[in-house]
């Protein structure tokens, strides 16, 4: 299950792939139209952008922002690194395999294979799928309360 963590990095995603060319956004306007709360969006933004998928700058003109055009973001990885592996469970992940203190054989374990299968199934979506997509999908309007361009919020 995606935690808030995860729901909320990706709403911060979409507000920012959805700012003009060039601008950037303060995290206070982005909790403020997203509804989050602003110390938890620090330090979200801050695994994001120490992932490599946002930039920030300091000062007047500053804020945070895409690090590279939303068409080049996959929104498994940005799940992965704000959430962990995507396997529902840890015999099943790929990148944090642990087995089972309950299972004498992995490899016929049903439950494995199953969450295996599970786990496979998300990946193929969520990593072929780009920020780009994920904005323009339908539905996707309700991640940000507008359904506008996002704009500045007067008076920071």
């Amino acid at each position: 299950m995606l935690t808030k963590k995860g729901k909320y990095g990706l709403k911060a995603l979409v507000d920012l792939a959805r700012l003009a060319p060039g601008e950037t956004a303060f995290v206070s306007e982005i909790a403020l139209r997203n509804n989050i709360p602003k110390k938890f969006l620090d330090t979200i933004l801050l695994e994001l952008r120490n992932a490599g998928i946002l930039r920030s700058k300091k000062g007047p003109g500053g804020g945070y922002a895409l690090s590279q055009p939303a068409s080049a973001i996959r929104i498994g990885h940005a799940i992965r690194v704000l959430d962990g592996p995507l396997a529902p469970i840890r015999c099943a992940s790929r990148t944090a395999y642990e087995a089972c203190d309950d299972c004498a054989d992995p490899e016929t374990c049903q439950v494995r294979r199953s969450m295996t299968e599970v786990r496979d199934a998300i990946a193929a979506i969520l990593d072929t799928m780009t920020l780009e997509q994920f904005v323009a999908a339908p539905g996707a309007a309700g991640l940000v309360e507008e359904d506008e361009p996002v704009k500045k919020i007067v008076g920071r």
